[in-house]
C-alpha cells in the first residue's frame, strides 16, 4: 500500500469549496476558550462541508495565528459569523429554520447512536465550553440533546474529538446512507 500525496487527493480550491453543496449542519461555539480548539472545529468542518461556524462570546475570531496553527487555512472556506450572546444567536438560527441541538451530558439526552437527523432539516449542533459545557441559559432553548456514549473513566472529551465524532455520524446519516 502507498499513501497518497497531497496531489492525488484532488482537493476543490477555496472558490470551489464555497459554492459545493454543504451538510446542512452550523456548528455553534458557546465560548470556547482554546483558540486551538477553535482552528480544529474549522478545519473539522471543512472536512465534512458543513454551512458555517457560529462563534459566541469569549470564543476567539479569525484571523488570528493561534487559531490558524490547527485550522491551516480552513478559516478562509468556512463561513463563520460572530455573536456576542450564544442566546441571541440561537434565537437567529431558530428563525433561519434550524433544530437547535446542544451536545451535552443532560437528563433525557438522546444516544448519538439513536440519533436519526431527519434529511428535510437542517441542525445547529452546539459545543460547550471546555470546563463547563454548553451553558444553562443555552440548554433551557434547546429542541434536542445528543450525547455521546462513553465507556471510560473520564466524563468527557476534547471539543474537537466531540465535534469530529458527531459532525462524521450526521455525515454518514445524511450523505452515505
Amino acid at each position: 500500500m502507498q499513501k497518497l500525496k497531497l496531489d492525488d487527493l484532488n482537493r476543490v480550491s477555496v472558490a470551489a469549496y464555497k459554492e459545493q453543496e454543504k451538510l446542512p449542519v452550523v456548528v455553534v461555539l458557546d465560548n470556547v476558550r482554546s483558540m486551538h480548539n477553535v482552528g480544529s472545529v474549522f478545519r473539522t468542518g471543512d472536512g465534512f462541508a458543513i454551512e458555517r461556524i457560529v462563534l459566541c462570546g469569549i470564543t476567539a475570531n479569525p484571523p488570528h495565528r493561534e487559531i490558524e496553527k490547527t485550522a491551516l487555512g480552513a478559516t478562509l472556506s468556512v463561513d463563520w459569523v460572530h455573536y456576542e450572546e450564544t442566546t441571541t444567536a440561537i434565537k437567529a438560527l431558530r428563525q433561519q429554520g434550524y433544530t437547535i441541538i446542544a451536545i451535552e451530558q443532560a437528563k433525557n439526552s438522546t444516544m448519538l447512536n439513536a440519533f436519526k437527523p431527519d434529511q428535510e432539516k437542517k441542525y445547529a449542533l452546539i459545543f460547550g465550553n471546555e470546563v463547563d459545557g454548553v451553558s444553562e441559559q443555552v440548554m433551557a432553548m434547546i429542541d434536542e440533546c445528543i450525547e455521546i456514549p462513553q465507556f471510560g473513566t473520564k466524563h468527557s472529551f476534547n471539543i474537537v474529538i466531540s465535534a469530529g465524532i458527531v459532525l462524521w455520524d450526521f455525515f454518514a446519516k445524511l450523505r452515505l446512507s
